[in-house]
């Protein structure tokens, strides 16, 4: 594995933050993707998140649960990146929940569900093109309800980091809340060239 920006986790000619990680202050304390968004995995993402394959969620939490074991997180809970209510109602399901539990069963770690909420009903990340325009995009989107985090050291779990924009905007409303940590955990990482 090349070396890793020790933040966002893209590969790089060194382990020092790269350059867009120097430039910015963010709420994420780090994101970790163990795979690539290419081939087999690529597959097995679109198959869990648009072709309604929900049972490939155990295999995939087993693989973020072994990357785990070797490489592990500060965490004391799991919290999965919520979909607009509308989206969900949608696609009847969130394939971020559906990791998050079946990591929360393998690590031993709770899930805690309706902390963290979509408010903000944007298109789709993967119809922005820009880093930017990603950022924008999810501005405001989320709000953290409730006490279950506060003083927590968080794990954010999603499918697919491309900018960090969602787990940063997450990141954001789950500090704002009185979460202590939060460190981002997709299953793969696609890099904007």
């Amino acid at each position: 594995m090349p070396p890793l920006c020790p933040k966002c986790g893209k590969p790089q000619v060194n382990s020092v933050l790269c350059a867009a990680c120097r430039q910015r202050q963010t709420a994420i304390d780090g994101i970790r993707s163990p795979f690539r968004f290419e081939g087999a995995m690529r597959q097995a993402i679109h198959q869990l998140k648009y072709q309604n394959l929900k049972a490939i969620s155990s295999s995939l939490a087993a693989l973020l649960a072994d990357y785990l074991l070797l490489n592990p997180l500060p965490g004391e809970a799991l919290v999965s990146v919520p979909l607009h209510p509308r989206r969900l109602r949608e696609r009847g399901y969130n394939q971020a929940a559906l990791l998050a539990k079946e990591l929360g069963k393998l690590i031993n770690l709770p899930v805690i569900t309706d902390c963290l909420i979509r408010v903000k009903e944007a298109k789709p990340q993967v119809k922005t093109t820009t880093v930017k325009e990603r950022r924008k995009n999810v501005t405001g989107a989320f709000i953290s309800r409730g006490d279950r985090i506060n003083g927590k050291q968080i794990i954010l779990i999603d499918d697919v980091c491309t900018s960090g924009a969602t787990l940063e905007a997450c990141a954001t409303a789950l500090k704002n809340n009185g979460a202590i940590s939060i460190w981002g955990l997709t299953m793969v990482m696609e890099i904007l060239e």
